[in-house]
């Protein structure tokens, strides 16, 4: 008999109990979208429980990233990282931003400083990094640079809800950082974002981008888009808050267990947690080197054989895809690290239902050709 089907994620979902009332307050009050009683309560909740000060909303966290830059009305370049998701670099095509692409640090999978100034130039305007698998940039090289050019930072901290450092929230910190909320996120909203800002005027402004420009009955002031949470998503991260601790705590452990695990197999190297005080474990990623029996696709076709699905996040780089790929700085030559690790990245299923028995059943997988004996890879000639 087959086993049953493992994802590398699956949305937390709260007792249907408690999502109820919610949905019951919705009905009775007859308010469903625009800024509800539901959604300002979410948005007072997740700031403080995230030690921020000032948290918008959004429906989804592409068009949180798209409000982000038009809240400063940024032009020309943008300097990113090629080793994301696609929604990353599509908020610059969707706002006329030309993306240039640096490579990456080999340790964290972060965007690397040290090739940052080298990419600057007159028609730079920002730098779009990404907190890749929570893991949190170097953000005080990068406000030093930006500070010396005179450039916007403007993080996307997808994967970073709840990371904290030495100075606290990850998300206080940049121009502005923007979440998602989707539902294969640590804390989802069926669908959701937000954008994390420094105060309330510029809190305001971003409020009226998410809502077309409007300001009053009277007035459109800026051309906004339509970025607002529902009820009814709203309900769903009320419900969901009650958990997170207890959710975050449980991927710790499956993080923990497959550290443990796997430390002593030969090829396999999993992403280390750096300059965190708090982490969220939003993914475990290891890295298949040549010492391992198998190349990256060849473990990631062997577990899918036995009902593990994993996903090698992030492959193909930006970079490669046809829409960027013609760009002078999607050049693999400049791109090394980068190219090399989305050669060799899989991130192992992690979330918080997953039990002890799935989770030694993965661990088994992921050993079995190892003590099977097989031949190591050869390194490509």
């Amino acid at each position: 008999m087959t086993d049953k089907k493992i994802h590398v994620t699956q949305p937390f979902l709260p007792p249907i109990e408690e999502f109820l009332p919610y949905v019951q307050e919705i009905w009775n009050n007859r308010y469903l979208t625009n800024g509800g009683p539901l959604h300002q309560r979410l948005e007072r909740e997740l700031a403080d429980y995230l030690g921020v000060e000032h948290l918008a909303l959004f429906n989804n966290g592409t068009i949180a990233l798209i409000a982000a830059l038009q809240a400063f009305d940024l032009k020309g370049e943008v300097i990113t990282t090629p080793f994301s998701f696609v929604a990353t670099t599509n908020a610059l095509i969707w706002h006329k931003n030309t993306p240039v692409f640096v490579d990456i640090d080999p340790v964290t999978a972060n965007l690397d400083p040290a090739k940052i100034e080298a990419a600057i130039t007159p028609r730079t305007s920002a730098i779009l990094p990404v907190h890749c698998y929570g893991n949190p940039c170097d953000m005080e090289a990068i406000r030093d640079i930006a500070d010396r050019h005179g450039l916007k930072v403007i993080y996307d901290a997808a994967h970073a809800f709840g990371v904290h450092n030495d100075e606290g929230s990850v998300l206080a910190r940049g121009d502005l950082s923007t979440l998602s909320l989707h539902a294969t996120k640590v804390f989802n909203t069926f669908e959701g974002g937000a954008i994390i800002c420094r105060d309330a005027e510029m809190k305001q402004h971003i409020d009226e981008l998410k809502n077309f420009g409007i300001v009053d009955e009277l007035t459109v002031k800026v051309p906004g888009s339509n970025g607002k949470m529902s009820e009814i998503h709203a309900a769903m991260g009320l419900a969901q808050l009650n958990h997170i601790d207890a959710c975050i705590a449980r991927r710790g452990e499956i993080d923990a267990a497959y550290r443990t695990a796997l430390a002593d197999l030969p090829g396999l190297i999993a992403l280390p947690k750096l300059n965190q005080t708090r982490s969220n474990y939003a993914y475990f990623p290891i890295l298949v080197g040549d010492e391992y029996p198998l190349d990256r696709d060849g473990l990631y076709d062997q577990l899918r054989e036995v009902n593990i699905l994993t996903r090698r996040y992030f492959y193909p780089l930006l970079s490669d895809l046809p829409m960027y790929a013609d760009l002078p700085s999607a050049d693999p030559a400049n791109l090394p690290i980068a190219g090399d690790m989305a050669r060799r990245v899989l991130c192992l299923p992690i979330f918080p239902d997953m039990s002890d028995d799935d989770l030694a059943r993965i661990i088994e997988a992921v050993q079995a050709p190892v003590k099977a004996g097989q031949p190591a890879m050869q390194p490509a000639q």
